[in-house]
């Protein structure tokens, strides 16, 4: 296994300016969707990625109904300056965490932001995401509402998440848009052909979501019986049974590339998504402090064009069976 980093992580750009570390923190896990979890666990390896330079973390109103943002608030009182906070809005619950539905009118961007600035316990957002495109509303209308957060000093860097190429263009024109969110690793490809085009095209960042398969990718769930019986992975098309039987084949020959170069799946899996380009910046999600080590560590691994070229053999040979969310929730990405 690669060693943990030692130094501090790597920075990249996104957009016009903003720069992160090359590998950020997603914090959604901490909260909800995966079980439990231990708010001191979370908050020493939130104060450990700060310590080793991973200064990118990543929330959303939605995690947790807020809970989420709340936990960040307590490392940021005392760390603000050095890290580039990154939260959402859009995806509305109600307080026992019901999904309400999306919303991107003008007047909820600015209800939801001054929301996160309070229990975030800030004064601005460094990077703020519309986090699903909202059907109901142009976008235009969305990010002009975002635009006035920039001006009002709220906001530094304007973002999406989940959104088409042709959504992401017609947004950029309204605002300079810093970063496209969505869901991009080995076993998650679609954006190649749309969404990354615009982005590169219009100089967007890219930040990928899940880069870990929602942590299959690691090899470390070999069946759902190891997961808590309110993980949200059970209900996922992509570990159900049937496609989970195949989709293990798929880790299974990246473990095995990844044990003869000497490191993790994990730590390959996120240096090709690196190696995809200097424009992607992974966010892999983790409640471990060996775990977030691992993790920065791939921004060291290096492989030559031979060991990238068995990579994409594999990714050729195995198709992933089940679609990356349940039918409802396939219906609000890519939009």
């Amino acid at each position: 296994m690669t060693s943990p980093a030692t130094t501090t992580v790597p920075r990249r750009q996104l957009g016009q300016g903003l720069t992160v570390s090359t590998i950020g923190l997603g914090c959604m896990g901490m909260s909800d969707f995966y079980g439990p979890s231990d708010e001191q666990a979370n908050l020493a390896v939130l104060d450990h990625a700060i310590d080793i330079g991973v200064n990118f973390l990543d929330t959303a109103d939605m995690y947790g109904v807020g809970r989420n943002e709340a936990l960040l608030a307590k490392v940021l009182a005392r760390r603000r300056d050095e890290v580039v906070l990154a939260t959402k809005f859009g995806n509305v619950r109600a307080a026992d965490g019901t999904f309400l539905g999306i919303d991107g009118s003008p007047k909820y961007v600015a209800a939801a932001c001054d929301a996160s600035l309070k229990r975030l316990g800030v004064d601005h957002i460094d990077l703020y995401y519309q986090h699903r495109v909202d059907p109901k509303v142009p976008v235009e209308d969305t990010v002009g509402a975002m635009a006035r957060l920039v001006e009002a000093g709220k906001v530094r860097h304007l973002g999406l998440s989940e959104a088409s190429g042709d959504t992401v263009r017609r947004a950029a024109a309204v605002h300079p848009i810093a970063a496209l969110q969505s869901e991009y690793s080995l076993w998650t490809r679609d954006v190649e052909n749309d969404a990354l085009v615009a982005c590169r095209e219009l100089h967007v960042g890219f930040v990928a979501y899940s880069p870990l398969g929602r942590g299959f990718l690691t090899g470390a769930i070999p069946s759902t019986d190891r997961l808590a019986a309110d993980d949200w992975r059970r209900q996922n098309p992509r570990f159900q049974d049937g496609n989970i039987d195949v989709n293990r084949a798929l880790v299974q020959a990246v473990t095995e590339l990844a044990q003869a170069r000497g490191c993790t799946p994990a730590q390959l899996a996120l240096a090709w998504l690196l190696h995809r380009g200097p424009d992607i910046v992974p966010i892999p999600g983790t409640r471990r402090i060996s775990r977030l080590d691992e993790n920065a560590a791939a921004t060291t691994l290096a492989l030559d064009a031979a060991e990238w070229a068995q990579l994409d053999e594999v990714l050729a040979h195995y198709e992933v069976a089940g679609t990356r969310y349940p039918a409802a929730a396939m219906a609000n990405v890519n939009v």
